[in-house]
């Protein structure tokens, strides 16, 4: 039989020390490929490779498109591109961003779903948001391994949380038990294939960088009143999906849970705006008064005319600040 030799992590914010405990507690001679994504800016130099190599007793490098796979090795994600799993060799997929990440975690764990099936091994560590908890729903759909770090041992705990609340995991546990664990499950013969869920197959292919139409949209979603904070783009829910989640035609992919948090970040920067906005007014009210009392007439116009300008920049702010306050209260209501 096969075994479970294609071990996929995932992680963000507090991962790195994770990893450094995975790789350092591995047998040279692992009989399985690793694959790791973290949250990386675009524009960064590649260096979590090197990085982590010093703990690791197995070689670690950044992937490269349409490299072989090989036992025994560690291939990380490189900036800006999607790291894909197909058919023994990887891809570096330009596709949209996903939950605001390129490369983002569930296209690396659904490729391996689509590809390995029931020899895959999913590794969700800490982290914000939900990232990764799609990806690890897929590998689970398609007979794969479900691993996940426990939730009170990660730095920041949502992405764990988020996972668990998805799928039922094989292992829970802390990072210093995460190597021991994974050297257990690669021992283990993998179970028959599962028939993969009928929409991966076209959500790797969007990460590896296929153009996506509203034809092809129609066939995973449905359109939501919902707008893509990427490109201003219709978004639709796609089906049957946990966690929630949305698409646009363009191909950007966010939770809904992400979505939210892309809001509320919008609402504070209202906020600062508005702040910032009504602060100018009150100084330049002030300005205008002393041009009046000191007889410089032409000066007190200006003053007062940016005044003016001032005020409806305000009023449209607080109008919008508003109206985000009433639309989000109900939601504010039920955390309370």
């Amino acid at each position: 039989m096969a075994s479970r030799d294609i071990i996929v992590i995932g992680g963000s914010s507090g991962s790195r020390s994770v990893l450094n405990h995975i790789l350092s507690g591995l047998p040279r001679e692992l009989p399985a490929s690793l694959f790791v994504t973290t949250h990386v800016p675009a524009r960064s130099p590649p260096f979590l490779a090197e990085a982590l190599s010093k703990s690791s007793s197995l070689p670690v490098v950044h992937a490269t498109d349409g490299q072989p796979i090989e036992r025994g090795c560690v291939y990380v994600a490189v900036p800006d591109h999607h790291l894909l799993i197909i058919d023994g060799t990887m891809r570096l997929g330009d596709g949209p961003r996903e939950n605001m990440a390129r490369p983002a975690i569930d296209p690396l764990f659904r490729s391996a779903a689509l590809s390995y099936g029931s020899r895959a091994v999913g590794v969700i560590l800490s982290g914000y948001l939900n990232d990764g908890a799609s990806g690890l729903s897929a590998i689970k759909a398609c007979g794969g391994t479900a691993v996940v770090q426990q939730p009170l041992d990660a730095e920041a705990d949502q992405m764990p949380l988020a996972a668990l609340e998805i799928v039922s995991a094989d292992q829970v546990a802390p990072a210093v038990e995460l190597a021991r664990v994974l050297t257990e499950i690669v021992g283990l013969d993998a179970p028959g294939a599962q028939s993969p869920p009928g929409n991966l197959l076209l959500e790797v292919e969007i990460a590896a960088g296929h153009r996506l139409g509203s034809a092809e949209l129609r066939q995973i979603a449905e359109p939501a009143p919902i707008t893509c904070p990427d490109c201003q783009g219709v978004m639709s829910e796609v089906r049957g999906e946990q966690p929630l989640r949305y698409r646009c035609q363009i191909g950007h992919a966010s939770t809904a849970e992400v979505l939210e948090a892309r809001t509320r970040e919008v609402d504070k920067a209202m906020q600062v705006a508005l702040r910032i906005m009504e602060e100018r007014l009150t100084l330049v009210h002030r300005m205008a008064l002393d041009a009046r009392n000191t007889g410089r007439k032409t000066i007190a116009e200006l003053y007062e005319a940016r005044v003016e300008e001032f005020s409806r920049y305000a009023s449209v702010l607080r109008d919008a600040a508003s109206t985000s306050v009433r639309n989000r209260a109900p939601a504010v209501q039920d955390d309370e």
